[in-house]
């Protein structure tokens, strides 16, 4: 059965303010960024009248394995060789025809940390495609061009990417990233994928990296809050109100976040309704779906809201130039528990659970009414854990009796800052848990601050990687020891814990 695109749309429940803090990222505020450039929104409708023009030369489709996508490729890559890119057409089979993606690379940046973005540029065989995606393509194409116009020298290196066969179950995004040797993907530290940005009957959603919605898919992977929040900023510096929409994987950034990395963008509707309260909150006609034309032959440069493509193309402007041009921050020391560094178990001598205690491992997954210990990690093979078998069942290895504790090597700060501290974790427990349990994280130097402190509760929770972060300016100069602790205090409560990629920067 061939997977058509679908894209999920959040409703009405309000993103928050993301939890990682966008300097650890490399994220700037607005105003210490480079000023990102005003998209001419007469450029994209040119760019959207070539997608036509290819499709009614061609049958009225740009579909996987017929010559108006093709064309619609080369379109794309002669303009940007002009531009000074390098690009690459990448070729992949599916459905016994010749797809191909569009790789372009911006020269300069640190090789070692990758911002993409990218958007699919095929249509579904019943149309042109021009909102679905040719608003998407033609919006990070501009983008790109404007790169090079403005001649810019990023910090990060810069990589733009139009997907092929994503109509047909992201087939272009999955072949790019599956065949990426493992280092590659280690070297790319965002994704922003850009799908349907001018809906008819718009609506303004931010994909949900911080899961603070609540619903769906859970949150990306650590880094996708902040690539939210910078997108967010845009939007309330402009005035228009955005709602959340879930990483439900119907749209290219799914292969991305499936390998832990980050992923952000926009969207502004599908095939979903648009409620009442959405048309008082963006405009519009309620009761109608957000894009009439979906997947129809109907989706021509007649579908299109101009203010919709206009507003998103310059918020890609500004997420590209504000993460791009951002100078990295210099880690002052990180673990990612790929090697031992001298963390000491049951530190102080009173521990008292007689299973699960914490050790560095390759962790086993366990479920129990859902995921309980996570047998991914963010990054690398291992992490901290409690318990890292499996055992024979999800009880066998999770903590038991009590506390078990870990404690750092210590670390010396600088003396002066900012000084930033981040780290990935989660805490799982059946619904026999109480708020007796917990999982918790304490800086210990002259002073002690506890940065993450998560109990746990009469309900099922199940295990979903989040970031924490903390300021530490409190503690510069000092030499420091962080210390975790996870207890089962709840009698028989099934509990497992887990924490990975402990970072501190300034």
């Amino acid at each position: 059965m061939l997977l058509t695109c679908r894209k999920g749309v959040r409703l009405p429940i309000v993103a928050a303010i993301a939890t990682l803090s966008l300097s650890l990222l490399g994220v700037p505020t607005q105003a210490a960024a480079a000023a990102p450039p005003d998209i001419p929104l007469a450029n994209l409708k040119a760019h959207l009248a070539q997608f036509q023009a290819i499709a009614n030369a061609n049958g009225g489709t740009r579909a996987h394995g017929r010559p108006g996508y093709l064309a619609s490729a080369n379109y794309v890559r002669d303009r940007l060789n002009a531009a000074g890119f390098t690009t690459t057409l990448q070729t992949f089979t599916y459905n016994g025809a010749t797809g191909y993606n569009v790789i372009a690379d911006w020269p300069g940046g640190n090789p070692d940390d990758i911002l993409m973005i990218g958007a699919h540029l095929d249509s579904v065989t019943a149309g042109p495609g021009i909102n679905d995606n040719g608003s998407g393509s033609a919006a990070i194409l501009e983008a790109a061009l404007e790169v090079s116009r403005q001649a810019l020298q990023p910090a990060k290196h810069l990589r733009f990417a139009w997907w092929g066969a994503e109509e047909l179950g992201l087939r272009g995004s999955r072949f790019y990233v599956n065949n990426l040797p493992a280092a590659e993907r280690t070297r790319i530290k965002g994704y922003l994928n850009f799908d349907m940005v001018g809906s008819p009957n718009a609506g303004y959603f931010v994909y949900d990296g911080d899961d603070s919605d609540g619903t769906g898919a859970g949150p990306g992977p650590a880094g996708s809050a902040a690539l939210e929040q910078t997108i967010i900023d845009y939007f309330t510096s402009i005035g228009v109100p955005t709602r959340g929409t879930d990483f439900d994987g119907r749209s290219d950034y799914g292969p991305f976040i499936a390998v832990g990395i980050p992923a952000g963008g926009t969207f502004t509707g599908a095939e979903g309704i648009k409620t009442s309260a959405q048309a008082a909150l963006w405009g519009g006609t309620a009761g109608q779906a957000f894009d009439p034309c979906y997947h129809r032959s109907c989706d021509t440069t007649a579908n299109i809201n101009d203010t919709a493509l206009d507003r998103n193309a310059d918020a890609i402007a500004h997420a590209v130039w504000t993460i791009a041009t951002a100078a990295p921050p210099v880690v002052v020391w990180q673990d990612t528990f790929e090697t031992a560094t001298g963390w000491t178990v049951n530190p102080s001598g009173t521990d008292t659970a007689t299973a699960g205690q914490w050790e560095r491992g390759d962790p086993e997954a366990t479920t129990s009414s859902g995921a309980k210990q996570l047998g991914t990690t963010v990054s690398g093979t291992n992490d901290l854990v409690t318990g890292r078998p499996a055992g024979s069942s999800a009880g066998t290895y999770d903590i038991d009796g009590g506390v078990t504790s870990i404690q750092s090597p210590p670390i010396t700060l600088p003396s002066s800052g900012p000084l930033n501290l981040s780290l990935s974790w989660y805490l799982a427990h059946g619904s026999n848990s109480s708020s007796a349990d917990y999982l918790r994280v304490r800086v210990i130097g002259t002073t002690t601050a506890t940065v993450l402190n998560q109990t746990g509760a009469a309900t099922n929770r199940n295990g979903a990687w989040t970031t924490a972060t903390a300021n530490l300016n409190a503690f510069a100069g000092q030499t420091v020891r962080i210390l975790i602790d996870a207890a089962d205090a709840s009698g028989a409560s099934l509990v497992e814990a887990g924490i990975d990629d402990i970072k501190i920067a300034r």
